[in-house]
């Protein structure tokens, strides 16, 4: 019964983010290009574009 309720996570699938290490789990906007996802958020994606030598600073 556990595993039919709705809000239950663990069966989704998931990735580790490109930038932070952290694990992120599939949802519904990522649907047609989970594939190609990267990076969990906006700020990730744009601190893995700055340079290796701004991201030491910051």
């Amino acid at each position: 019964m556990a595993a039919s309720f709705k809000g239950n996570k663990v069966q989704l699938p998931s990735k580790t983010c490109q930038q932070c290490q952290r694990a992120m789990t599939w949802r519904k906007a990522w649907a047609k290009n989970w594939d190609e996802v990267k990076y969990c958020s906006d700020a990730c994606r744009s601190a893995a574009k700055r340079p290796a030598a701004l991201r030491a600073k910051a």
